[in-house]
């Protein structure tokens, strides 16, 4: 059951149990925001989603306070809009956001509203670099400098795919997203899902394999079905003159709702392996192989299997269906065995 609230003068409706941020984003108002993750606890910490609520004495963050009814909310004062431009102002001077050499430049939502407030000159001084950028293992780029400390990554770990491989450490001007013990990524329990790169809204954390393959604006996003098991998981190919240079999730997309695997994000080099087979190949008489049809390679395994069977019987025949397999093929390849073959020597690869 709904009730309503104002939403700058205009009546809104809202569910129980919703903070601001999302009932204003379904009334149609766009409140930005750079901490806010769905699905994860509201930590208010950036700032940027401040709004006006009539009767509280000073602005509120819109992702973490719930709306009442009746209660009365602005979302584009002057002095909401002086809140928020003081905040980007004091973000960027938290670091080196240099969007020229950039990685994230031009999918940075920092970047976004500096240029939303159009902020062109920092009045604050900019912090020095404390921790040296991580490069070390073969996924991840972490670079600290660039890093506005808004926990997404943390709760991305910790909530979303429950990892929980990082957290927020140290305090004040030394604080950083570490790992246990503020190891390395590859000395730590990360299992390198790459959901930390996806929800970051900056340039702190980038997928290695990517870096100078190509903007964003200079890519097509392709959608797919990761190949390496049967779940199903979407992804989005970003491709560049014909080739992928990286891999993201499909938000809101089952079943994997914005989540990858270390083999869905970054196992993708296998394409373009020279070493794949381009078509079949035959064992000849004297240990070599020499290519071949798929008419001819079928058939030579259906003769095979015919002879097998009228000497030894079908139980002398056994399938193994492949992880990668769909839902669909696993069940054709158990009909073929247990209809056609006559045998129920049937398994799946993946099986524990």
């Amino acid at each position: 059951m709904s009730d309503t609230f104002i939403l700058n003068g205009k009546e809104t409706p809202f569910e129980k149990g919703q903070v601001i941020l999302e009932a204003a984003r379904n009334g149609g108002i766009e409140i930005p925001t750079l901490c806010y993750l769905r699905g994860a606890s509201p930590t208010g910490a950036c700032r940027i989603c401040l709004v006006e609520v009539t009767g509280a004495r000073s602005l509120m963050a819109a992702c973490s306070t719930p709306v009442a009814a009746g209660m009365e909310v602005f979302t584009e004062t002057g002095r909401v809009h002086q809140a928020r431009k003081l905040n980007v102002e004091l973000l960027l001077s938290s670091g080196k956001h240099d969007c020229m050499v950039c990685e994230a430049s031009g999918n940075c939502r920092l970047q976004d509203l500096a240029y939303f407030y159009k902020i062109t000159d920092l009045r604050f001084e900019k912090n020095e670099e404390i921790y040296p950028a991580e490069t070390e293992n073969p996924f991840i780029v972490r670079d600290f400098s660039r890093c506005i400390l808004c926990g997404r990554c943390v709760q991305a770990c910790n909530e979303v795919v429950v990892n929980r491989a990082i957290s927020l450490g140290y305090r004040g001007a030394k604080s950083k997203v570490c790992t246990g013990g503020d190891q390395p990524y590859m000395d730590s329990i990360c299992v390198f899902c790459g959901q930390c790169v996806e929800v970051c809204p900056v340039g702190a954390l980038t997928e290695k394999k990517a870096v100078s393959l190509g903007r964003p604006w200079e890519t097509q996003k392709i959608r797919t079905t990761c190949p390496y098991c049967g779940v199903g998981c979407q992804q989005l190919l970003h491709v560049k003159d014909g080739r992928i240079v990286k891999v993201t999730a499909v938000e809101n997309a089952q079943p994997n709702e914005g989540r990858l695997c270390v083999k869905g994000r970054f196992a993708y080099d296998f394409i373009y392996s020279e070493d794949r087979l381009k078509t079949p190949l035959i064992r000849q008489e004297n240990g070599d192989f020499r290519e071949a049809s798929w008419d001819e390679a079928l058939d030579l395994v259906a003769d095979k299997f015919k002879g097998i069977i009228e000497q030894y019987g079908p139980d002398a025949l056994a399938g193994v269906s492949c992880a990668r397999s769909i839902n669909e093929d696993s069940y054709q390849m158990q009909k073929l065995f247990r209809s056609v073959i006559g045998t129920n020597n049937i398994d799946h690869c993946a099986r524990t």
